[in-house]
């Protein structure tokens, strides 16, 4: 079995990750995408939208998404995970014989300073999403997945703009600001 895990923060989810898995299906050669939502990003000091509600998020838009999974383990974690440990779990779970790591642009930078990075690397092969605004030099080094919109979830809940938010969840967006939950 051959795994892409795609983890984040999701907080909320936008059109720019339903576009990083649909990439991942198209390009690279593998049985299934692992969407991970986190619980707490070990670079983050908390998050906007709760663990269970960004995980139910994740799981409508890709309901009819038949090669994703989304995956609870950091969330069940209740603290901080990281990624290496995410792998290993992933590893005893499927047993793959390749896995691949997707991130965006944007966490190029931090790259060097996840937990356990040089064991990580001999794990997976890190596939770079592509980030307008964040454009690296290091991303050539590895593959490529061309998504090139636009927006982070930061700036959604500075300000939200529905044109960004998946047509599965849009009403959940809304009816979560309607009960005091502002973006």
């Amino acid at each position: 079995m051959r795994i892409a895990i795609f983890g984040g923060s999701f907080d909320p989810i936008h059109v720019a990750h339903v576009t990083v898995v649909k990439e991942a299906l198209k390009k690279l050669d593998i049985d299934v995408v692992i969407v991970v939502p986190t619980y707490l990003n070990p670079f983050k000091s908390s998050f906007y939208l709760n663990p269970e509600t960004r995980f139910k998020l994740l799981k409508k838009v890709f309901n009819e998404f038949e090669k994703v999974k989304i995956c609870d383990y950091e969330i069940n974690q209740q603290k901080t995970s990281y990624s290496i440990d995410t792998v290993n779990y992933l590893i005893n779970l499927y047993n793959p014989s390749k896995i691949y790591l997707i991130i965006g642009e944007d966490n190029l930078k931090n790259l060097d300073k996840w937990h356990e990075i040089d064991k990580l690397k001999e794990l997976v092969e890190f596939v770079i999403a592509s980030r307008k605004g964040f454009e690296s030099k290091k991303a050539k080094e590895f593959k490529n997945l061309d998504v090139n919109i636009d927006i982070s979830s930061s700036l959604l809940r500075d300000k939200i703009d529905l044109d960004y938010i998946p047509k599965e969840i849009k009403d959940d967006i809304l009816n979560l600001q309607e009960k005091g939950k502002s973006f």
